[in-house]
């Protein structure tokens, strides 16, 4: 008995060698469009779709597959006597194999704001062939990956039955997952167009990048998942297996990191905020910089620079213990120095400036994921808002409340504890010297108690707080921030303001000769 395969897909990797080998099993070839085409110009015999059904392709191609003698073929139950009576009286046969993948909606999405042509790019007859070949698994072989062909081939000539049921199960949920999150993109699509993006239902799709040793704890499992392709395509990881609280460090510090532009900087993550950073005239000083802050909490954290690691900094850092290093590339002499210590782990992210989503340029900087949205996982569902966003002149543009006005000098590191403040976890005082983080306390119930734990911080580690700026993620509540701040020297504040109390805030700012100014945008991290 002949056996038929359809071959209709967007993605048209390897698709001539696929064919060729199905071919050689025996499958004739059925197929549409340009698929048909490219199948056509590499010599390959496939018929179109319509001369198998009679029926003409219609509406600009938006029929073409939806035919009982299309999904009849592909969902009568081969085990089935009235099925099988039914696919007879019907001159059905039997399709076995369908390799088809979807239109790439994503993409005419970030390419096209034409609503028209946006509508068009929604696939509908091959979504419907997968849908069917896939709820036919016991019989149908689904394929929806060019990764897959190889493995689908030497399934299909071993023709042991009950492996060939297993692996096409597996096949059945990779085609329903690749399902599945084309509606998901089409339909968030749709809620962000029309309804601002809070729609009555909201999707969080991700690929699975990599499995992780376990959770934020031994006793849960983990996995790294991504909406977009970015973890996939441009982190490498080089040394060691990153974890599960790794990856939510290294999170934060390209978070940080990419707010820099492309200024020498170095950033320490430990448990997701920050305690060290600098900006130097070149990356060893501030590397060096970063570690005044808060050198003992340093230890075993997530260290990240913006440029190529070379040996010299490599032998700067062997001498104190990070856990993960992050850099925009390394070079192989150096790698070579990190695989002596067993514990270092080692990650680059890769410069591409074709990628819209990556920060970079050839000499620093480094690709980094800004998502437009974030979510939050609550017991019973999620928190969903746009990403929070701190806008490149939020400091130069902030209204000076004071008598004193802030030199250019302390307006840069207020710009600095500004943007470390934003992604430090509330409530949070970020105190900065020299383009340094000279002192920090965050995730306190109480801003004067965070207050208190940076300036302690300071005096244990010997950092003099003399002349640095501060900023607060959001409003002083009471002068008293003030009045601490004003005994360790602090010059210039920045806020957000909006206190009932601002003008106590402002006089005790005025007492104390220090500057202020207020931002009138807060900056809360929970």
């Amino acid at each position: 008995m002949q056996k038929y395969a359809i071959i209709s897909v967007s993605d048209k990797s390897n698709i001539e060698s696929f064919t060729k080998k199905l071919i050689d099993l025996g499958y004739k070839i059925l197929s549409t469009g340009g698929t048909l085409q490219v199948l056509k110009q590499y010599g390959i015999e496939a018929s179109d779709i319509s001369s198998y059904t009679y029926t003409e392709e219609m509406f600009d191609g938006r029929v073409k597959t939806l035919h009982p003698k299309i999904h009849g073929g592909i969902l009568f139950r081969r085990n089935n006597d009235k099925d099988i009576a039914q696919a007879i009286k019907a001159n059905i046969v039997s399709i076995d194999v369908v390799c088809v993948n979807l239109y790439q909606f994503h993409k005419t999405i970030q390419r096209s704001n034409d609503f028209d042509e946006i509508i068009e790019d929604i696939d509908i007859g091959g979504h419907t062939l997968i849908r069917a070949a896939a709820k036919n698994f016991q019989d149908v072989t689904v394929v929806v990956d060019p990764n897959s062909y190889e493995e689908v081939i030497q399934s299909l000539s071993k023709k042991d039955h009950l492996e060939l049921l297993e692996f096409r199960k597996e096949l059945m949920i990779k085609a329903f997952n690749h399902i599945a999150q084309y509606d998901c993109i089409i339909a968030n699509y749709m809620n962000e167009k029309f309804k601002d993006g809070f729609g009555e239902k909201k999707f969080i799709v991700g690929s699975c990048v990599m499995q992780t040793n376990y959770g934020e704890n031994p006793h849960q499992k983990g996995a790294l998942y991504e909406t977009e392709n970015f973890y996939s395509k441009y982190l490498h990881i080089h040394k060691g297996n990153i974890s599960f609280n790794n990856l939510i460090d290294i999170n934060a510090a390209l978070k940080i990191i990419r707010a820099f532009g492309d200024s020498h900087c170095a950033c320490i993550i430990k448990h997701g905020n920050p305690c060290g950073f600098a900006i130097r005239n070149d990356i060893i000083s501030a590397y060096q910089g970063a570690m005044i802050c808060d050198s003992v909490s340093a230890y075993g954290g997530v260290l990240a620079i913006n440029t190529k690691l070379d040996i010299r900094l490599a032998q700067e850092i062997l001498k104190n213990y990070a856990e993960v290093v992050v850099c925009r590339d390394i070079d192989l002499e150096a790698l070579e120095m990190f695989k002596t210590k067993k514990r270092i782990k080692i990650v680059t992210c890769s410069l591409d400036r074709t990628n819209s989503n990556c920060t970079s340029n050839h000499l620093v900087g480094f690709c980094a994921p800004s998502d437009a949205w974030n979510f939050k996982h609550i017991e019973g569902g999620f928190v969903y808002q746009q990403s929070d966003k701190i806008e490149s002149n939020e400091v130069y543009d902030a209204k000076l409340v004071s008598n004193k006005v802030a030199e250019d000098s302390q307006k840069l590191d207020l710009d600095i504890a500004y943007k470390l403040a934003a992604f430090t976890k509330s409530n949070c005082v970020v105190f900065v010297k020299d383009k340094t983080l000279v002192a920090i306390g965050m995730g306190m119930t109480s801003r004067v108690d965070a207050m208190f734990a940076a300036i302690k911080k300071a005096k244990e580690m010997s950092v003099n707080l003399n002349d640095s700026v501060l900023a607060s993620e959001a409003f002083f509540p009471f002068k008293d921030s003030i009045e601490l701040a004003s005994t360790v020297g602090v010059s210039a504040i920045i806020e957000p303001g909006g206190s009932i109390r601002d003008n106590e805030v402002i006089d005790e700012a005025n007492r104390r000769n220090i500057a202020l100014y207020f931002s009138g945008k807060r900056h809360f991290l929970h």
